[in-house]
């Protein structure tokens, strides 16, 4: 899927309206400041209008997701969090965690069978039902996510 070197922001540079790229620490604290600080830029740069509450849904479960299991919850480690946005293509989203990875096909449907009635697992689903493209990268360590 992905190579073994850091993808960027994957946008033209020229076209660009908003490019943010930081650092967080793996605690579930330090989520809502970030997203926050991201969906208000983005709405005064007009570049996701209409679809505010889809990409800060799909924000939040990557950014947790990257820290729960990529970082176990330890505030030792980073998670990178990169946005794009340009008029012509939209918002990209790309977080990164220190983590082992996990094979995407062994998720099981939260919508089939016994899953229905789990706790946990609907966060991969959740997000590419809320964003136009979804790739994983890196052996499930980076989530790409682009909202048109």
């Amino acid at each position: 899927m992905g190579s073994d070197e850091p993808s960027r922001c994957e946008f033209e540079e020229e076209k660009l309206v908003l490019r943010f790229r930081t650092t967080i620490q793996a605690d579930v604290n330090a989520i809502s400041p970030v997203v926050e600080h991201v969906m208000e830029t983005a709405a005064r740069m007009g570049c996701i209008a209409g679809k505010e509450l889809e990409v800060e849904t799909a924000l939040r479960e990557a950014l947790a997701n990257a820290i729960v299991h990529g970082c176990k919850k330890d505030a030792c480690k980073q998670v990178e969090l990169c946005v794009a946005c340009d008029e012509d293509r939209g918002m990209l989203i790309v977080v990164r965690d220190p983590g082992e990875g996990f094979d995407p096909t062994k998720i099981a449907n939260p919508t089939v069978g016994q899953n229905i009635f789990q706790s946990h697992g609907r966060g991969i689903y959740l997000i590419s039902q809320l964003m136009d493209e979804v790739r994983l990268q890196r052996g499930g360590t980076e989530i790409h996510m682009l909202k048109k």
